[in-house]
C-alpha cells in the first residue's frame, strides 16, 4: 500500500509536505526511501528531507522558500522557528527580444448568460444602488432592503437588489489619486454586466458629487443609470421613498432580460485566494490554474492579482510575460509597493499571516509561489492598474493589495463577472453582484464548513484524483454557476457589505 503520510513536489526539494499530522518516532516514505520523523510534525507543514545546513537554502516546488537559521537535521519540522527570509530573493526581468506564444482561442464551451447592449455578458441581473459618499450609505441600505423577502417572488429574471456602499467620499481632496481611485472603483461597478439598472445616490455637499460620476460614465452603456440627492430630495424619508420607486422601475426593465447561451469566452474570471495553508498550493491553486488555462484556450479572461502575495514569485510571470513591456510593468508594480511598505516602516516580507503559518506557510516566498499558481501556465498578456477596465482577454494581471476584499473589489470594477477563491484555512467571501466560487484545499476543511465551500480539491491529497482533474471539474462548475447556478455564499445570503475599494490619499 502507498505511504501517503507525506508528498515530495520536486526530486531535488529538501523539504516535503505531511499529508496528516505526524508524530515523533513515525517513519514515513520519502520518495522510496524511509524517513524517522524527530518531532510532531502538524498537517500540511514541513519535514526536512535531509539535513539542511545553516544558511543553506530551503527548498519547495523546485524554489528557494527560505533559509535555514540554524542546522536542520532529516526529520526535522521545517517552519518559522528555524527558517528566515533570505536577504535577496529571484527576482524576474523584462524579457527583452522574448515574445510568448499566446494560447490561441479555439474551444467551444458555453454557458446561459445575460447579454448586455455594449457587448459585455452577465453572470447575474442585480439592480445596484450606489452611494457616492458614506453619507448615503444607510440611505442606500433602506432602499435596497425594501426588496428583500418575498418582494422579488414575480420577478423570476432578476437577482435581487445590492446595495454597494463605503466609508468615503469626503474628507479628502478633490483631486490626486485617492478621489480618482474611489470613482473609478464606484463607476467600474456601476457598469458592471451583472448590473441591469444602477440608481447613484449622493448626500449633495461632498467631495465625491454625483454628478462627476455620471460624467465619467459618459453615454449609457450596458443599463440605464438614475441618480438622487438627498439634500435635493428633502431628507433621508424622502430619498428613500423616491428611491424605492426608482428601484422597482429598473427591476421591471430588468425583468425583460433572459438569458442566452453565449462563448465562454465573454467570461472574466477574478482570482483570488484566502486563508492559505500549506496544501493551497499542492491542490486548490494548481487545480485553479488548470481551469484557467481551460477558460484561457476559449478565449476568456482570467485576472490574477494581490500584488504583495505574488512578492518572491514574480520571475514565474515575466518569464511568460507575452513582451518586455508587460514584464517590465509588473516589476514596476512591484518595485512600488517596496517603496509604498518602507514609507509605512514595513516591508512585503511580513506576510504570511497567523492563519497562514498555522496551516504550514513559512515565509512570503513559500506563499507566493503556491499562489501564483492559481495563474496556469499561459502567457500573461497584460498588466492593469487597481480597478481599471480589463479588455485584454488571456490571462492578465491586476495591481491590487493582498487583502482579499479590496483585492475582489478592483477586479469587479475592472469587469470581472465571476470570482474564483481558493482556502485552506476556510473564508465565507461573497462578492455581489459577482458569485464567488470557493475551493477547498482538503477534504477536512471541505467537510467541516460545508454550507460555504463549493469545490472540493481535498482528493488530489487523497491521491484519488489528479491536478488536470479536478481543474476540468472546476471549470465546468464555474459554466455552472455562470450560467445561474447559486454559490453557496449566494445562498448564505452573504455579499452585501464586501465592497471595499482601495483607499489612498489623505483624509483631511
Amino acid at each position: 500500500m502507498t505511504d501517503r503520510s507525506v508528498v515530495l513536489l520536486h526530486g531535488d526539494d529538501n523539504v516535503a509536505v505531511a499529508l496528516r499530522s505526524l508524530a515523533q518516532g513515525d517513519d514515513v516514505d520519502v520518495g522510496g526511501r524511509r524517513l524517522g520523523v524527530l518531532s510532531d510534525i502538524p498537517a500540511g507543514h514541513k519535514v526536512a528531507t535531509r539535513d539542511i545546513a545553516s544558511g543553506a537554502n530551503v527548498c519547495k516546488y523546485h524554489q528557494t522558500i527560505g533559509i535555514a537559521l540554524r542546522d536542520i537535521s532529516a526529520g526535522e519540522h521545517v517552519h518559522v522557528h528555524n527558517v528566515g527570509m533570505p536577504e535577496q530573493h529571484e527576482q524576474g526581468q523584462p524579457q527583452a527580444g522574448v515574445v510568448v506564444q499566446r494560447v490561441r482561442a479555439e474551444g467551444s464551451d458555453t454557458f446561459m448568460g445575460f447579454e448586455r447592449s455594449d457587448g459585455q455578458v452577465g453572470t447575474r441581473n442585480f439592480i445596484g444602488v450606489i452611494a457616492s459618499v458614506n453619507c448615503s450609505a444607510s440611505v442606500c441600505h433602506a432602499i435596497a432592503d425594501a426588496f428583500k423577502g418575498d418582494a422579488l417572488a414575480s420577478l423570476g429574471n432578476v437577482d435581487g437588489v445590492v446595495p454597494i456602499t463605503h466609508q468615503s467620499g469626503c474628507g479628502m481632496s478633490s483631486t490626486g489619486d485617492g478621489i480618482a481611485l474611489l470613482r473609478r472603483t464606484l463607476v467600474g461597478y456601476a457598469k458592471s454586466p451583472n448590473f441591469a439598472g444602477v440608481l447613484l445616490v449622493g448626500l449633495g455637499c461632498e467631495v465625491n458629487q454625483v454628478e462627476a460620476m455620471t460624467d465619467m460614465l459618459g453615454p449609457l452603456g450596458s443599463c440605464p443609470v438614475r441618480t438622487l440627492v438627498i439634500q435635493e430630495e428633502g431628507g433621508a424619508r424622502e430619498t428613500i421613498g423616491r428611491g424605492i420607486a426608482i428601484v422597482q422601475e429598473l427591476l421591471d426593465v430588468a425583468n425583460r432580460a433572459t438569458r442566452t447561451r453565449v462563448s465562454a469566452s465573454k467570461l472574466k474570471l477574478g482570482l483570488q485566494c484566502g486563508g492559505s495553508d500549506g496544501y493551497s498550493g499542492i491542490t486548490a491553486n494548481p487545480a485553479l490554474g488548470v481551469a484557467v488555462d481551460l477558460l484561457v484556450r476559449n478565449g476568456g479572461t482570467a485576472i490574477l492579482s494581490e500584488t504583495p502575495e505574488i512578492y518572491g514569485a514574480e520571475h514565474l510571470l515575466t518569464a511568460r510575460a507575452a513582451s518586455s513591456a508587460v514584464s517590465g510593468r509588473l516589476l514596476e508594480k512591484l518595485r512600488w509597493w517596496e517603496r509604498y511598505a518602507a514609507a509605512g516602516g514595513g516591508e512585503l516580507n511580513n506576510n504570511p499571516s497567523p492563519g497562514n503559518k498555522a496551516g504550514g506557510i513559512t515565509t512570503i516566498l513559500e506563499k507566493s509561489l503556491g499562489a501564483v499558481s492559481k495563474g496556469g501556465s499561459t502567457a500573461l498578456s497584460a498588466v492593469y492598474d487597481y480597478a481599471e477596465p480589463v479588455h485584454e482577454p488571456g490571462l492578465v494581471f491586476m495591481d491590487t493589495p493582498g487583502y482579499d476584499p479590496v483585492s475582489a473589489t478592483g477586479q469587479i470594477a475592472g469587469g470581472a463577472n465571476l470570482v474564483c477563491f481558493t482556502t485552506g484555512r476556510g473564508s465565507v467571501f461573497g462578492s455581489k453582484p459577482v458569485p464567488t466560487i470557493k475551493v477547498a484545499t482538503t477534504t477536512g476543511l471541505f467537510e467541516r464548513m460545508r454550507s460555504d465551500m463549493d469545490f472540493n480539491s481535498g482528493p488530489i491529497v487523497d491521491g484519488t484524483l489528479s491536478v488536470e482533474e479536478a481543474g476540468v471539474q472546476l471549470f465546468q462548475l464555474m459554466l455552472a454557476v455562470a450560467s445561474g447556478q447559486r454559490t453557496c455564499s449566494e445562498m448564505n445570503g452573504i455579499g452585501d457589505r464586501e465592497f471595499v475599494p482601495w483607499m489612498q490619499g489623505s483624509v483631511m
